[in-house]
């Protein structure tokens, strides 16, 4: 396993971080405590989580995802071992069976001790905010809207007051972003420079793969300058690029042959994008899977590429990518199928 900082911290990672949106939904609770067992066994020792997962977000699994880790915590006392990253869901109509308070201090408050007591821990390391809770792009949505239905007010203040109240206490010890945009980004960043008191946003956790590299247009130059490190979610473009679907096929038990709504990454422009992709890898003797996830693991601005999994594997695959250096021939290459294929999937 190969190692980084969170930004402004001394706090080590793993440069891949074990995602686990599945867990409760797709895998049961002991196929969770097994990716787990695995990850850790193979160096991995960052884990990111949320209260709205498993995905697809519902009622009646709320946070379930959170319960499996505390109880794999609970279990086999390696709490200590692990640096453990969770989120407070937005505004959202999905999402109003949380709360539809957004980022108000009460509803943070609420959310935090919700996951510290689901994870049967007693801090969370990394605290980000899932979503923006204004009107903006994200979730596939390329370009801003505006919209005249925002009643948002600007509360960026307010919610760092809060985090930093959390933080004095010891129940999170960093703060993050995700799914934000470059001007929110430096909205919180310039809040926390002016006032030295409130805490720092220190990573971003965006959409970043082969098939959608939006985050090289506006935020990677943020990202760098202002030392805000990326953690790269869907890697694999909800596993369009383990190259499963090509030949519209459909895995049975695959994300996308269960959830036909999710078509993020799935269009035409996309599937033929990673058909070249697939050629290349082929070309090369490498694995499609292995190659797109080593490209983001190697991009200067990332802090960690969070990796998913349904079975263990696509696990070991997952993690096996650590160990892929990319030639420059493959790079130059990959470059050459993203000018001719830029971002086919937002």
């Amino acid at each position: 396993m190969r190692y980084t900082t969170l930004p402004h911290t001394d706090i080590e990672v793993s440069k891949l971080c074990l995602g686990t949106m599945t867990w409760g939904k797709q895998n049961t609770k002991e196929e969770g405590h097994q990716q787990m067992d695995y990850a850790m066994d193979k160096g991995i020792n960052f884990f990111d989580t949320a209260e709205l997962y498993p995905i697809p977000a519902e009622a009646e699994r709320y946070a379930h995802t959170e319960i499996i880790i505390g109880e794999w915590f609970k279990n086999t006392g390696n709490r200590d071992k692990i640096i453990l990253a969770t989120k407070i869901a937005g505004k959202a109509p999905f999402a109003n069976f949380i709360r539809t308070t957004g980022f108000r201090r009460n509803s943070i408050i609420e959310a935090v001790e919700g996951s510290l007591k689901r994870l049967q821990t007693d801090y969370i390391d990394l605290y980000q905010l899932h979503w923006p809770e204004r009107n903006t792009n994200y979730f596939g949505q390329r370009g801003y809207q505006p919209s005249i239905s925002d009643h948002w007010k600007d509360n960026f203040h307010q919610v760092l007051e809060t985090l930093g109240e959390l933080v004095n206490e010891g129940k999170i010890r960093h703060v993050g972003l995700s799914n934000e945009t470059p001007w929110g980004t430096m909205r919180y960043l310039e809040e926390s420079k002016v006032h030295s008191d409130l805490p720092r946003m220190i990573t971003i956790q965006n959409p970043y793969s082969l098939l959608n590299r939006l985050f090289e247009v506006g935020m990677s130059e943020i990202s760098m300058r202002e030392n805000i490190g990326l953690l790269a979610y869907s890697p694999l473009g909800f596993g369009v690029l383990s190259g499963k679907y090509l030949g519209d096929k459909k895995p049975k038990n695959a994300r996308l042959t269960l959830f036909e709504n999710y078509k993020r990454y799935s269009g035409k422009k996309a599937m033929k994008a990673t058909q070249k992709y697939a050629d290349l890898a082929k070309d090369h003797g490498l694995s499609l899977t292995q190659m797109a996830l080593s490209f983001v693991s190697s991009r200067p601005f990332l802090t960690s590429n969070i990796i998913g999994a349904t079975s263990m594997d696509q696990l070991r695959e997952n993690i096996g990518s650590i160990d892929v250096e990319l030639s420059g021939e493959v790079v130059r290459a990959i470059e050459q199928i993203h000018d001719k294929n830029p971002n086919p999937a937002p």
